[in-house]
């Protein structure tokens, strides 16, 4: 654009002579760097792609949930024994199973893997059993496409009471640890200290390749002397509140995904990075509605845990129990049952139990509370396949697992201390009839 520098005039015609005569006195034009930059300003942006950054973490690879859980125990020496646990990972493929529950850390409360330099080497240090190799076992189990549930026994632990015994509960004198007939301990319930040291376990599981965590013994002690006992950390609530605590805490703390952004969780099935969670709950918890002196409530336990696993281990009822006498002639009707009032509460709105997640409804007495929905996909099913109070056939487990069907809960777990399982209570993996004659299970039934 052209501009005109002009002198200051006082008569008309001067300006007139000089619009005429005069060339342009002064043009001014943009040097060419100031024309880039007009260029620059008129022309689009252009599109700044974002930095890529690798990311470099180590990669766990996971196995999803499987629709329906069909699962074995596996004990962490049996673990340790490449023969031993090659036989249990040979019936898997071979029958209608898809999982393992496997000791991370039992009774002993000593762990079965490597967990590295850290509050839990000591553990480690301490295991007489366990897998030097648990990492490359899990991504074998994996190949093998088998869902891979960790077990920790929680509150028993005779390792950490003698480490801590300020934690663990006393005897009546307060002094003393207390032990079960077993001679077994147990850390207090109350005392919080210990909760990160299980939040910490479960952080190193989930990252060594572990599915679900599965939490045993979330319980006060019992089958020991209960009169000659003190919660020196539970002096405030009841068992019941917490116990429930503990589970609130533990679903919040095991549910942050960060916890685990030291690997890349692969193919988990699910929207974030985290374990699938379970509790497993004494049998009875099904029928009873009181905390049955060890704080476990089913009602006061489901909102915390993707799953609740029933120990309706038919052995574990009294002759009273539905009038039937021995138990151990009647699993169907024991499981059937138990698994069938589970479910009932767990679809109900409503119950009379008190719980963190409740509201009351009005003031009737006795108090009815408004509570959580959950279906009966909610259960596991907890079977059993050992000798303790009768003899357990094929016929036995498979009218358990029949019973959990028939209850509406269609995923199991099958428990066996001896880590040998009745295979001819076990489908094919495509759902093939096993060798158990149907009529022989319809004995159970009627």
């Amino acid at each position: 654009m052209t501009k005109w520098a002009i002198g200051t005039v006082c008569v008309v015609g001067v300006l007139s002579a000089l619009h005429y005569v005069v060339p342009q006195l002064i043009q001014l034009e943009y040097s060419a760097p100031m024309k880039e930059i007009i260029a620059r300003e008129d022309a689009e942006p252009e599109e700044v792609l974002p930095e890529v950054i690798a990311d470099t973490r180590p990669v766990v690879r996971h196995v999803p949930l499987p629709e329906q859980v069909k699962a074995i125990y596996m004990s962490s020496c049996v673990a340790g024994t490449p023969s031993f646990r090659s036989s249990l990972v040979r019936l898997i493929n071979e029958t209608e199973l898809n999982a393992v529950v496997l000791d991370i850390k039992d009774y002993s409360g000593t762990i079965s893997f490597n967990p590295g330099e850290g509050p839990w080497h000591a553990a480690w240090m301490a295991a007489e059993c366990g897998a030097l190799d648990m990492r490359a076992f899990i991504e074998m189990l994996h190949d093998n496409n088998i869902f891979v549930i960790g077990r920790i026994t929680v509150f028993q632990d005779l390792f950490y009471t003698k480490v801590r015994p300020d934690l663990a509960v006393k005897r009546a004198d307060g002094v003393t640890v207390w032990q079960d007939h077993k001679g077994l301990s147990f850390i207090d319930v109350g005392a919080r200290e210990y909760w990160g040291h299980v939040v910490e376990l479960s952080r190193l599981s989930y990252n060594i390749g572990f599915d679900e965590l599965n939490y045993d013994y979330v319980r006060y002690p019992s089958d020991g002397n209960m009169a000659d006992t003190a919660y020196t950390h539970s002096a405030t609530g009841t068992k019941q509140e917490n116990l429930e605590t503990f589970f609130a805490y533990l679903h919040e703390a095991v549910g942050q995904p960060e916890r685990y952004a030291e690997f890349r969780h692969e193919n988990t099935g699910r929207a974030t990075a985290t374990p699938w969670t379970s509790a497993d709950l004494f049998g009875m918890t099904t029928t009873n509605t009181d905390d049955l002196s060890i704080g476990q409530v089913q009602e006061r336990a489901a909102p915390y845990f993707d799953f609740i696993a029933p120990m309706v281990y038919p052995s574990h009822y009294p002759g009273s129990f539905l009038g039937l006498g021995n138990p151990n002639l009647y699993p169907y009707k024991i499981v059937h049952y138990a698994m069938s009032e589970g479910v009932k509460r767990m679809e109900s709105d409503t119950t009379t139990v008190e719980g963190f997640m409740h509201a009351r409804i009005g003031t009737s007495t006795p108090a009815v509370y408004r509570k959580p929905v959950y279906t009966a996909d909610k259960f596991r099913t907890w079977i059993q396949d050992f000798d303790y109070g009768g003899d357990y056939d094929a016929a036995d487990v498979r009218a358990q697992i029949q019973a959990s069907y028939d209850a509406g809960v269609m995923s199991w777990m099958i428990w066996a201390p001896s880590n040998r399982y009745t295979r001819e209570a076990l489908h094919g993996p495509e759902g093939a009839a096993s060798t158990t004659e149907p009529a022989v299970v319809d004995e159970y039934i009627r």
